[in-house]
């Protein structure tokens, strides 16, 4: 049996114009399925581990929908609870050159949001599981969310489950202030922390010194101080974060870093140049890469550059998932970035 990993966040339905038309200009939207752990859960399924994905969709026929995009790819959906009135949606207009990317979120009273502690049972949920996995987008939605991924976490420590979360604030779902008293409690029993440029300041106000991600700057040494600093407040083993230099909406710098607390020792990527066709899930991807490079055994410098391969290939894939193959992903990761056509 191939080693079980489970993943508990909200399924959304992606609805974005053709190519890259804005959202004034579509008259049609491409529909599409994905979110921050379903995301994750595809990428590990695709590298053959046993990947399930936890969460609440409504019984109706678009909750079949996600369940069926996400059987599609390999995901145990097993845990998923049926129940409520709708799922969440969210509208993606992709950027180009100098025009950001733009998010609209549809997702208040979803049934993810509305979920409740006793849908989940969590020591069962984790019978046989050796990795959990969450974002901070989970408890973002509210109600009684924060107190359920507490829950889980506790559960996942009880059964010596290795956690791992990734921060991803997201602004528009709640405040750095709550963000930071919310992650706060649910840290401490996390062993692999995910963040990038912006989480740890956002949340935590934990900021990099020496960088300027608006143009595209960043000091590696102020990473490692950042990872440093989380892993000793919280007792995270490793602390990872991506390192994105944005120098468009078209073209980014894309690298990583995998810091562990044990040995106070950091590792870096190779940065790699992107002409990006989606970068959402981006950051999903180097998740769930970093997850099996770890669960497989790989050593610090050898785990950081597989999950940035993973991420790099993700931004030239259309939507959520990345499906990109274990052995293409390796590639990459031992310097074959050439693009050539493979005959």
């Amino acid at each position: 049996m191939a080693d079980r990993v489970i993943t508990f966040g909200e399924i959304m339905l992606r609805l974005n114009p053709e190519g890259y038309l804005r959202f004034v200009q579509a008259g049609r939207f491409e529909a599409t399925y994905g979110g921050g752990e379903a995301n994750v859960a595809v990428s590990l399924a695709n590298y053959g581990l046993d990947a399930a994905f936890v969460s609440k969709v409504p019984a109706h026929e678009i909750g079949q929908c996600a369940i069926n995009e996400l059987r599609r790819y390999g995901v145990d959906t097993g845990g998923i609870v049926r129940g409520g009135e709708r799922l969440g949606i969210y509208f993606c207009e992709k950027g180009a050159s100098q025009r950001p990317s733009k998010v609209i979120y549809d997702r208040a009273g979803s049934s993810m949001a509305l979920a409740a502690p006793e849908d989940f049972h969590w020591d069962a949920i984790f019978e046989g599981a050796r990795w959990f996995h969450f974002t901070g987008i989970t408890p973002a939605l509210g109600g009684a969310l924060p107190e359920i991924c507490l829950a889980a976490c506790k559960a996942a420590r009880a059964k010596g489950v290795t956690v791992s979360c990734d921060l991803n604030f997201r602004k528009k779902l709640w405040t750095s202030q709550r963000a930071g008293q919310v992650m706060g409690q649910l840290l401490p029993y996390v062993d692999v922390c995910i963040a990038n440029e912006e989480d740890a300041k956002d949340v935590f106000g934990i900021e990099a010194e020496n960088s300027d991600i608006n143009a595209g700057k960043l000091d590696r040494q102020g990473y490692v101080s950042v990872a440093r600093q989380l892993a000793g407040r919280f007792g995270c083993g490793k602390v990872a974060i991506t390192l994105r230099g944005s120098l468009s909406a078209s073209v980014n710098d894309w690298a990583g870093m995998l810091y562990s607390k044990d040995g106070d020792s950091a590792c870096f990527s190779t940065t790699y140049r992107v002409q990006i066709v989606d970068r959402v899930g981006g950051g999903d991807s180097f998740g769930g890469g970093l997850i099996y490079a770890l669960i497989s055994g790989y050593d610090s410098q050898k785990a950081i550059d597989f999950a940035v391969a993973a991420s790099c290939l993700k931004h030239t894939v259309e939507h959520d998932f990345n499906h990109m193959s274990l052995s293409e992903v390796a590639a990459l990761a031992a310097g074959n970035a050439s693009g050539r056509v493979q005959r």
